[in-house]
């Protein structure tokens, strides 16, 4: 009976973690040394609860002290907030549990800062990616378009996986995400959505016992790609976005600190 018990314990961790196998959680001060390490040219350092940044610019509270809900954190996260569930990289596409959404969970200040306030300050350090025959503006800080260089030199030996990739659905558009009002990763020219003709989206999707119709119609090999240069997959997200990739090195980092793996154990 104890066995079954612990048994029935473990199953429901797992499905707590999305179904993710993770062999110990990095602490929130290794955890914010990989966000600092992942953006050396704007993190200064870290003191006590504050982030500091080579901007100039007034401390982030890493954490403010609420105690928030799923949906209060994904309208209002503070830093701590956005790193507090671990991204699952790797060969496996499970429908995750119930607002499991590493990485859709964003510090709409802390990106500001990285990036820039406004459409016209993210726009001046936009350079220009070749993807697929098409020209693509994507921002040029913290390696941002040298990593998506370098997924696009790996998918282009894969010539079968093309038709998957282009036409691009964009990447630069300083916009809202549907239905909030935080900021969308594509405003900091940090994200791309490849074609939309294998697209699923969580709005466009029925409900089933509660959760919502997961389905992905991308090869996994193109994930393993994108997490390979430091991408997070919107398809890892109980809100899904199957064709949606952004640039997220320091959580990518943070999983391999964590051990964290799509297939379990």
């Amino acid at each position: 009976m104890r066995r079954q018990a612990l048994t029935g314990i473990y199953a429901l961790l797992l499905a707590l973690l999305g179904s993710t196998a993770v062999d110990a959680e990095p602490s929130l001060s290794e955890k914010l040394s990989l966000l600092a390490k992942a953006y050396p040219d704007a993190i200064e350092r870290i003191d006590g609860n504050a982030l500091i940044l080579r901007d100039g610019g007034a401390p982030l509270d890493i954490d403010d002290g609420r105690k928030k809900s799923h949906a209060e954190k994904l309208a209002a996260a503070d830093i701590e907030d956005s790193l507090s569930q671990i991204y699952p990289p790797g060969a496996c596409a499970k429908p995750p549990a119930i607002d499991f959404d590493p990485g859709r969970i964003r510090s709409d200040a802390l990106l500001k800062r990285l990036y820039g306030g406004s459409a016209a300050a993210v726009r001046r350090d936009l350079v220009t990616v070749d993807w697929f025959g098409e020209r693509l503006q994507v921002t040029g800080k913290y390696g941002a378009a040298k990593a998506l260089k370098a997924v696009a030199a790996d998918l282009s030996r894969q010539p079968e996986l093309r038709r998957y990739l282009s036409p691009s659905a964009g990447t630069f558009n300083w916009r809202t995400i549907a239905g909030a009002a935080t900021l969308s990763v594509h405003s900091f020219g940090a994200a791309i959505d490849l074609n939309t003709g294998f697209a699923d989206y969580w709005r466009w999707a029925g409900k089933a016992k509660g959760k919502l119709g997961y389905r992905n119609r991308y090869p996994l090999e193109i994930v393993q790609i994108f997490e390979r240069h430091g991408f997070i997959w919107g398809g890892r997200w109980y809100h899904f976005d199957t064709m949606h990739f952004e640039y997220r090195p320091e959580l990518i980092a943070i999983a391999r600190a964590a051990g964290a793996n799509a297939c379990g154990r």
